[in-house]
């Protein structure tokens, strides 16, 4: 019961993530759950939904099917939309009512492929993890189906953007200003998976010199791309003045050496001096960290309620499992740059900075969401 959240928010689950990851390209996504649980993706993780049309399902299971395990229905229902709708792809994911009656996605993608011809695959989802892993998962299994073959690289020196969704960056700009900042730098885009790039881009992935890992659901898939074609891969967001440089020239050291860096994990949080705590998504909030280290030299200290490996974290950064931890966490620091729905948990004599996300309080806050790539940080410690 202590992981009960009673005052704050959860973040998104995982099925959010994978439709999240997969809007935009074109395929056929199908969440094996009761009708009416779409609407909480819709209305809450989904700012694109009623500006640009996707293939996002539910499955409408019933009581009755999940204990019987009436699998064929569900596969009729996908096979028959197919057909009508030619998706580039199909994926099947669950949430618990399916996790707990043990059904077999892969297996069910399987058959669906076989009476379509459309590629299909199934995830591992359960609405019981966070969006990363959904969306980790969702862009793993796309990469891996699609991108196979070894392209020439590009001329000029190019880059993939890996890991970007509304999720982690809104619809405000970032990532168009992500992409404005990279060519900026001196690189092509290939494709930014997955927002604003089509399949038919994330098939010439192979085709850049370095990718760029946005968020850590895009990591696996930068990880796959690394054993396939060699491609490095750096870990950053450019947030800042300062930072965005750095980036930039670990991109181009990449591209030379052909080694991995992690600059959003090069810090050091373990001096004993009081610092702003920045709960969220560990890459973002990393790159945050070393910003305003460098820009306007105030101590950060990353605190990671979210599924993240241990690399991404710099020494001093903190795990935080529950509502309880970060009000203790938020107590011990000079201040806390967060979402808006943390703000109950900090103490009152604790500055709090707003700052919200997408993946935490949906669309409540989604006004002053902030674009902070490539240009000054707006607050003063």
């Amino acid at each position: 019961m202590k992981q009960t959240a009673r005052i704050i928010s959860i973040h998104a689950a995982d099925t959010s993530g994978v439709c999240s990851m997969l809007y935009e390209l074109g395929g056929m996504v199908v969440v094996h759950d009761a009708s009416g649980c779409n609407s909480t993706y819709s209305t809450h993780d989904e700012p694109r939904w009623y500006r640009r049309d996707s293939m996002i399902y539910i499955s409408a299971l019933t009581e009755t099917d999940a204990i019987l395990g009436n699998d064929e229905k569900l596969i009729g229902d996908v096979v028959s939309a197919a057909k009508d709708l030619s998706p580039h792809f199909i994926a099947l994911c669950g949430a618990p009512v399916p996790l707990l009656a043990g059904t077999d996605f892969p297996a069910i993608a399987a058959e669906i492929e076989s009476r379509t011809g459309i590629p299909a695959f199934g995830l591992h989802t359960s609405g019981m993890r966070s969006y990363l892993a959904g969306a980790s998962e969702a862009l793993e299994a796309v990469v891996s189906r699609f991108c196979t073959d070894a392209l020439p690289r590009t001329d000029a020196p190019s880059a993939n953007i890996i890991g970007a969704t509304p999720l982690d960056f809104s619809i405000n700009g970032t990532v168009e200003s992500m992409i404005d900042w990279l060519k900026k730098s001196g690189f092509e885009l290939v494709s930014c998976m997955a927002m604003g790039s089509t399949l038919d881009d994330i098939r010439r992935t192979s085709a850049a010199h370095v990718n760029l890992v946005v968020s850590s659901c895009g990591l696996a898939t930068a990880e796959l791309l690394r054993e396939r074609f060699g491609t490095p891969w750096i870990a950053g967001v450019p947030v800042g003045k300062k930072f965005p440089a750095v980036l930039a020239s670990a991109l181009k050291n990449a591209i030379k050496t052909g080694e991995c860096a992690l600059p959003c994990a090069d810090r050091d949080a373990s001096s004993p001096v009081k610092k702003l705590a920045i709960p969220g998504e560990t890459v973002f909030s990393g790159s945050l960290a070393a910003a305003i280290e460098s820009d306007l030299g105030a101590p950060c200290r990353v605190l990671c309620p979210l599924e993240a490996e241990d690399r991404l974290l710099a020494p001093g950064d903190i795990r935080i499992f529950d509502e309880d931890a970060a009000a203790e966490a938020f107590a011990a620091s000079s201040g806390v740059i967060a979402d808006p729905m943390y703000a109950p948990v900090c103490p009152p004599d604790v500055p709090f900075f707003r700052l919200p996300n997408e993946a935490f309080s949906g669309r409540c806050y989604r006004k002053e969401s902030l674009n902070l790539i490539d240009r000054p940080l707006p607050w003063r410690f």
